[in-house]
């Protein structure tokens, strides 16, 4: 028999995006599944959106709760077996859902399993190319055995879920690193986590430089550095592998090196090397985008990616600094109980 899969949506003024997606997963092969679309404080058409494709819809909520919780509410009335989170800006495959169920079916022992985007993003900007295929190769380059989770294409089973208490909803009230927070939670609980390389989806969001800059330091670098320091160490993994540590230890060198050359040329020797060990370290991402987008995005993306080193060393050296200030929340809540369903009632529920 096959198993029950909930596709849980979180979606905030979700627009044309979120209509594609939800059509994207309208074209599903697998047959047990439902999907359930949690609707957090919309002020454009997400509501009709939703109403029209036939979806669980759970509207009514008093004010925006961010993601975290949302995708809790969701997970506390889901029918399915497994929980397949994704997220309102991405497109599902025919036969994603499917393996997802294979894949957890395959693995008794598994707690959750994620995947990745594809390598061909749709908005067709540079910098959206960029973050995406990066995005791509990290996760197509990385352990299989995960030490983190990924909510924007993951799935888990329902009862681990529940019973580690979901998603850190007191912590995390907007978009950050909630998803990778469970992670580190399921697997100090000894749960397995699988990155499934072949599991791909494809990622619509359109970045700017802002967008991309407020995301990558408020939302991801800052939390996860107090994450890494309040839990005592950061795996060998994703982002946080030792090239990328080492990488970014080498480019703030050569901007140390830079600042010399005011005072003497033979700084520009320094600044040399740094440069030519950036290449080195880094070559087969390089090369990945000169396969795939050819030599001019390669060298567009070059102080693009440097740059991530600079800010992602320069948020961590902050977070250390406010962690020994103490001005650090405490990440993981002491005794988070398990998420229980709710009483009928707010928020409101629809099949239609």
């Amino acid at each position: 028999m096959k198993p029950m899969i909930s596709v849980i949506i979180p979606v905030h003024n979700g627009g044309d995006l979120f209509r594609r997606c939800l059509e994207a997963l309208q074209k599903t092969l697998y047959e047990s599944w439902e999907c359930i679309v949690v609707e957090d404080g919309s002020t454009d058409d997400t509501v009709e959106t939703a109403y029209t494709h036939g979806v669980r819809l759970v509207t009514g909520l008093s004010r925006r709760l961010g993601p975290a919780q949302a995708r809790n509410i969701g997970a506390q009335i889901a029918q399915g077996e497994y929980l397949f989170f994704v997220d309102a800006d991405v497109l599902v495959q025919p036969g994603t859902v499917g393996h997802v169920a294979a894949t957890m079916q395959a693995n008794p022992e598994l707690a959750a399993c994620f995947g990745s985007y594809d390598d061909e993003p749709f908005a067709p900007n540079f910098l959206s190319q960029y973050r995406n295929l990066m995005h791509h190769y990290v996760h197509q380059h990385s352990k299989i055995d995960a030490s983190t989770f990924w909510s924007g294409c993951g799935a888990i089973r329902r009862d681990v879920f529940l019973a580690v208490g979901g998603f850190n909803e007191q912590l995390y009230e907007r978009p950050s690193i909630e998803d990778i927070e469970l992670g580190y939670r399921l697997q100090a609980a000894g749960h397995r986590v699988q990155l499934e390389k072949l599991l791909q989806v494809k990622h619509m969001k359109r970045w700017t430089p802002r967008q991309m800059l407020i995301t990558d330091v408020r939302d991801r670098a800052l939390p996860w550095t107090r994450l890494i320091l309040q839990g005592g160490g950061a795996p060998n993994d994703l982002n946080l592998n030792f090239s990328q540590r080492l990488s970014t230890a080498v480019t703030f060198v050569g901007l140390f090196a830079l600042g010399l050359t005011i005072f003497s040329a033979w700084a520009w020797l320094l600044v040399l090397l740094a440069m030519v060990l950036l290449l080195w370290l880094n070559w087969p991402f390089y090369q990945f985008l000169l396969e795939k987008r050819g030599v001019r995005f390669m060298l567009m993306a070059l102080p693009w990616h440097w740059l991530y080193f600079i800010y992602s060393g320069a948020s961590f050296l902050a977070g250390l600094l406010l962690f020994r200030l103490g001005r650090v929340e405490q990440i993981v809540v002491d005794g988070m109980q398990p998420l229980t369903t709710p009483s009928t009632g707010n928020p409101r529920t629809t099949t239609e």
